[in-house]
């Protein structure tokens, strides 16, 4: 049996960050969306219990091909990473696109998504990268304050980094730790973490960089997701280079990300005329129709 007819949309399930199928971070894309109340948007996003699930209606400012609605379980967001990438490939596929470039609105404003096919025999693996909106350094942190959020020992802050908010679109608290140990050991406090910022539900992006490797090892705890860890992050990857090479003349790194959860992720990120480029692969699992009313 076929799902056809009016109330079916062309539905995307999707991993990015990863080139193999039940890694990296899940996402549904729902096309032709325009009919969609944000009701059952959010309905939605709780059914499928991903991260993120994102709606593609049409544009409703110049420039633009297409308005991404990004919804997780709790809300909709301004911006996210891996669900921009993911709906631009979702949007060439259905196209019949091995290639495209596509510029989607979201409430920050317009970012360009560049997507090719990856694995052409199977179609089922693609890369796509997004240019972010130029990045703001926000308010600092001691470690006396961010250790207790993430349970762990103050010393396990890297004293010669600052924990720093950043964003390019979502608010990113930024914490880089002093070793590979402290990450792992890493056992948030949601309540300490939001009363770093009562104004909003941030993310916490713990980091250890391995600077002759030019390897980020992070893991993100998504106090706007209902207080999970998030396997893939490219509203972090975005900020986090931005600031790397504000305190160290870096411009490119690869993350390494979910490793503890089962689900690592790979994640490029480099600066761009000013802007930071966060790419990877994203690989197709299922194509079909919803019925939503």
């Amino acid at each position: 049996m076929s799902i056809g007819g009016e109330g079916a949309h062309p539905l995307y399930w999707l991993d990015v960050f990863t080139d193999r199928p039940l890694a990296g971070n899940g996402l549904a894309v729902v096309l032709d969306a325009d009919g969609i109340s944000e009701e059952t948007m959010l309905a939605f996003a709780r059914e499928v219990k991903l991260s993120e699930t994102t709606f593609v209606q049409s544009a409703t400012e110049d420039g633009a091909d297409y308005r991404n609605r990004i919804w997780t379980i709790s809300d909709e967001i301004p911006f996210a990473g891996h669900p921009s990438l993911g709906t631009a490939v979702a949007m060439a596929i259905e196209e019949g696109s091995e290639e495209a470039s596509y510029v989607q609105q979201t409430v920050v404003g317009h970012q360009t998504v560049d997507v090719e096919i990856a694995d052409e025999a199977s179609g089922s693996v693609w890369h796509a990268s997004i240019l972010q909106e130029l990045a703001e350094f926000l308010e600092t942190f001691p470690a006396s304050r961010v250790a207790p959020a993430l349970g762990i020992a103050e010393d396990g802050v890297d004293a010669q980094l600052s924990s720093q908010m950043v964003t390019t679109g979502l608010p990113t608290l930024l914490v880089p730790l002093a070793s590979e140990e402290a990450l792992a050991a890493c056992r948030p406090d949601f309540d300490r973490l939001r009363k770093l910022d009562p104004d909003q539900a941030l993310n916490l992006y713990a980091f250890h960089f391995d600077v002759p490797a030019r390897r980020v090892s992070a893991r993100c705890f998504a106090a706007d997701m209902g207080e999970v860890e998030d396997p893939a992050t490219g509203s972090a990857a975005g900020p986090l280079i931005a600031y790397l090479q504000d305190c160290l003349d870096v411009d490119r790194v690869t993350i390494e990300q979910g490793v503890q959860m089962g689900r690592p992720s790979r994640l490029e990120a480099k600066m761009e005329s000013g802007r930071p480029r966060v790419s990877g692969d994203v690989t197709v699992l299922s194509v079909g129709r919803v019925r939503l009313p």
